[in-house]
């Protein structure tokens, strides 16, 4: 896989059937090495090595309804009270992040309520906060940690 544009993670792989898999510490298990996981996986890392959120509070590809169609979430990080803190939308390297990207992400956000947005394809990261009452949302340098928020 393509280095990207995060610092190294120590990373379990596994290989069988000709398959490569990579262990995800949310989901607790192996799951197959395509480049998108391979994203997301580096997202997860991020959010506890670097900003430090508790792995209790981080989840991965779980199905959500957006508009009567069921769609699946990359990650989400929850605030303690159960709502939802952080989305975070994983694209694979080579997909370019478009205005379809974020639409995408938005379009979760209606249903799902998250403050903070990130979206990535691992090699360039945006970041936003929404501002629900102006129905707006600013960009940000970064997500916040998990200090700052608590």
């Amino acid at each position: 896989m393509q280095r990207l544009n995060f610092p190294l993670y120590p990373f379990r792989f596994k290989n069988s059937e000709n398959k490569v898999s990579i262990f995800d510490e949310i989901r607790k298990k192996f799951i197959i090495l395509t480049p998108e996981e391979w994203v997301r996986q580096h997202v997860v890392h991020y959010l506890m090595t670097e900003k430090k959120y508790p792995k209790s509070l981080i989840n991965v590809e779980k199905v959500l309804t957006v508009n009567g169609l069921r769609k699946r979430y990359d990650v989400v990080v929850f605030n303690s009270d159960g709502s939802i803190h952080i989305l975070v939308e994983c694209k694979a390297p080579e997909v370019k992040i478009s205005q379809a990207t974020f639409d995408q992400i938005a379009r979760y956000n209606m249903t799902m309520q998250a403050r903070f947005l990130k979206v990535t394809n691992g090699l360039n990261h945006f970041y936003c906060q929404m501002d629900f009452e102006n129905e707006k949302y600013e960009f940000l340098k970064s997500l916040p940690d998990y200090k700052e928020i608590y």
